[in-house]
């Protein structure tokens, strides 16, 4: 930890992570998205001031208490898997406590079949040609299908849960080889069946923006996806949300 003239240390990508309570690779993504304010140095190592980690652990927080504060009185106390983990060994986005009432307000986790969901996985496999599509939720402890296509298992860890990443950005999370991808080379969905190469996945969001989990699509052999087919893919996942608004 460095210390400069007004006596705000400067803190690497590490110890913010250790304050926020938050794997150094979510500290990463809070940097680049701007929700914690960085730089980098002439190395290319990314650098923060502790007020601004601290003014982040303050906001979260203060949403943690918003979302107790909101909980009508009398209702049953959300159960673990929707309460934000305390040391998360995944990325998680800055809202993840608003993110997960969310979730368990909808209703949708471990919810019956539906065939309007069915429908946009076999869609969205049948655009891109991948022979696996899902439509995932992710609670802080799993990651669990609503729907799928290709795929025996219906739920994961969260922390081997390629959606985790899709969740974290507005853009399409893409990975075109897993296994000679470091974040993923040693995740059991890579090295064991469905013994995943290739992911692309879009967020499916709640009408306040809120990201549940994604549509996404995977292959067993490392690829990319022309520009119409991550296309028809965005254009699906908004659609899958959509189809989560109606059930809110």
């Amino acid at each position: 930890m460095k210390t400069h003239e007004f006596n705000d240390p400067i803190l690497t990508t590490r110890e913010a992570a250790q304050l926020l309570g938050v794997a150094v690779s979510t500290a990463q993504v809070w940097m680049e998205s701007g929700d914690l304010p960085a730089w980098k140095t002439p190395g290319g190592h990314r650098r923060v001031r502790y007020s601004a980690v601290m003014r982040l652990v303050r906001e979260r927080v203060a949403s943690k208490d918003e979302v107790k504060a909101a909980r009508p009185s009398g209702t049953a106390e959300l159960a673990t898997e929707f309460l934000p983990a305390a040391a998360p060994d995944y990325p998680v986005p800055a809202n993840e406590a608003q993110r997960l009432t969310a979730l368990a307000q909808s209703g949708l986790m471990d919810s019956e079949d539906d065939a309007a969901f069915d429908r946009l996985t076999w869609l969205a496999g049948h655009a891109t040609a991948c022979p696996m599509a899902l439509i995932t939720l992710l609670s802080a402890e799993r990651q669990w299908c609503k729907s799928r296509v290709g795929v025996e298992n219906r739920e994961t860890t969260r922390s081997s849960a390629f959606c985790s990443h899709a969740l974290m950005q507005d853009e399409p999370f893409v990975v075109e080889d897993a296994s000679a991808d470091p974040r993923f080379a040693d995740n059991p969905m890579v090295t064991g069946a469905p013994f995943i190469r290739f992911y692309a996945g879009y967020p499916v969001r709640t009408a306040d923006g809120l990201a549940l989990g994604s549509l996404c699509v995977l292959d067993t052999e490392p690829r990319r996806l022309r520009e119409r087919e991550m296309r028809a893919l965005r254009e699906l996942a908004v659609l899958a949300s959509d189809e989560v608004q109606r059930r809110a």
